[in-house]
């Protein structure tokens, strides 16, 4: 599978923001990280343009089966971390001291934390995805992931990517969280 073939599947039906300008976004954040060796940045960039490339809003193993296919074309010895980089995307949770993961998970995240205008984007993005799950679950649903963010200590576990970003995601999810609870 090649960058042409993975630029179709994130053009694929159904794909309102787990689509091509999403990885654009994570690769433009990524050339914006310093201090990157070449290996580091090239298993980045791997993962960035892989983890998302099974998407199914239906499904609970998207990022399994994203990692198992990005394993089966990355070179091969950036495979495994390629693969387990992937795999943190599912919770976004990350070891202390994992410097790869922390920069993967706060560029996967970045969309938190930008302005209002482009948070209702990518709001109302994840909205159409899941068109198949009705309100009052969508709300429940949503209501209890943007909780769960909004309760961690830190949001971004690159300390850059806190810097920058983590005042307005929390601003951006409580707002959406009082949008959310003000829905009859």
């Amino acid at each position: 599978m090649n960058r042409e073939q993975l630029a179709a599947a994130y053009a694929a039906p159904g794909r309102h923001y787990h689509n091509l300008a999403h990885i654009e976004d994570c690769l433009a954040a990524l050339a914006r990280v310093e201090g990157l060796s070449v290996a580091e940045r090239e298993t980045l960039s791997e993962a960035i343009w892989w983890h998302d490339v099974v998407y199914d809003p239906t499904r609970s193993d998207n990022e399994e089966r994203s990692a198992e296919l990005a394993e089966q074309h990355v070179r091969a010895e950036l495979r495994q971390e390629v693969g387990r980089l992937i795999r943190l995307t599912k919770t976004h949770e990350i070891a202390a001291g994992d410097r790869l993961g922390a920069i993967l998970i706060s560029i996967d995240l970045s969309i938190l934390g930008t302005d209002a205008a482009r948070y209702d984007a990518y709001a109302a993005a994840i909205r159409r995805e899941f068109i198949h799950v009705g309100e009052d679950d969508y709300r429940i649903g949503r209501a209890r992931v943007l909780r769960h963010f909004a309760a961690r200590e830190v949001i971004f576990p690159d300390p850059d990517f806190a810097a920058r970003f983590d005042r307005q995601a929390r601003v951006n999810l409580a707002r959406e969280l009082k949008a959310w609870a003000e829905v009859p």
